[in-house]
């Protein structure tokens, strides 16, 4: 008895929603804290895994399709040149500020989404070319999706929190850090 496999078709886009996105990321997250430590990650690092789930697809979309900056939705944070110096400055920044694990779990995310978006194409083979953008050319897509307006609205007030969350994160983090100089 012969079992086939079936055959990846490739040139159908996978369609992946944000909470897929979310758990895609969270599940390996949380298989890690479970077998490791025995517990489940922190509201903080699962906040950062659903942010860096997230954050391709709230930063690409209305960059390609309402300001039409990028050939696709699915490039730039989904392209691995772009993704992995983010994710290097993340960890750096997660190390400097004693907080890894939320840092390695914005990673888990960031590094995660495109994989859920080109699973089609990683299973039959092949690395798309949206994920080596600006390396490699990808094709323009010019219809826009019925969701454009809406979506851009709400990427617009998440990166616009997410700005400010960061600004002052790092803003009292550099406090801490002339405090801690000036008191030794």
């Amino acid at each position: 008895m012969t079992v086939e496999v079936p055959k990846v078709d490739s040139t159908v886009p996978s369609r992946v929603y944000p909470h897929t996105h979310v758990l895609i990321a969270l599940c390996p997250v949380l298989a890690y804290y479970a077998l490791r430590h025995r517990r489940l990650p922190s509201w903080h690092v699962i906040s950062a895994v659903a942010v860096g789930s997230l954050l391709p697809d709230l930063v690409d979309k209305p960059l390609a399709h309402s300001l039409s900056l990028l050939p696709s939705g699915r490039v730039f944070l989904h392209s691995l040149p772009i993704a992995i110096p983010i994710a290097i400055v993340a960890m750096a920044y997660g190390w400097q500020t004693n907080r890894v694990s939320m840092a390695g779990g914005f990673v888990v995310g960031l590094l995660l989404h495109p994989v859920g978006d080109f699973d089609t194409e990683l299973l039959g083979g092949s690395v798309p070319a949206h994920m080596l953008w600006p390396l490699v050319p990808v094709e323009t897509r010019f219809t826009e999706p019925f969701w454009t307006v809406p979506w851009t609205l709400f990427s617009a007030v998440v990166l616009a929190c997410l700005a400010v969350l960061l600004a002052r994160d790092v803003w009292v983090q550099l406090r801490t850090t002339e405090r801690r100089d000036a008191s030794d």
